[in-house]
């Protein structure tokens, strides 16, 4: 009995201690980058900046599930005003970066910088049919 309290009380501090970690990460302007200012009407204004979107979006997404002209497929075409998951900027970086459960579409950050994910935000953005 002694030895599960043990282990209980172990559990219950790491578990503090996780929670105090991420309160002081918030508290020191550590929160997710898609809550953070949108970079994305800054980089639409850098065309290097939506060339490496492009580039990313060509190789990594349209290579394997997007399309980069419409019609059926088995993921969402991206440049239409059509968004499943949503459609402002932080909510594109979202998903790009997590994910979608039960979908194809799988998290990418970590996998790539947030400045590249938020360049290929900008570079959907730019090459949307929406009106701007």
């Amino acid at each position: 009995m002694t030895a599960h309290r043990s282990s209980a009380a172990a559990v219950i501090a790491a578990a503090g201690l996780l929670l105090a970690a991420v309160t002081a990460g918030r508290a020191n302007g550590n929160e997710a980058p898609a809550t953070a200012a949108d970079p994305v009407p800054a980089l639409l204004n850098s065309p290097p900046d939506v060339a490496r979107g492009r580039a990313l979006f060509v190789g990594t997404c349209g290579a394997y599930c997007h399309h980069m002209t419409p019609g059926p497929g088995d993921a969402p075409y991206l440049f239409d005003c059509d968004w499943l998951h949503g459609g402002s900027d932080a909510e594109i970086f979202h998903t790009i970066s997590a994910g979608v459960p039960n979908t194809r579409m799988v998290a990418f950050g970590g996998a790539l910088p947030d400045q590249d994910i938020w360049r290929l935000v900008a570079y959907v953005r730019s090459a949307s049919t929406c009106v701007k």
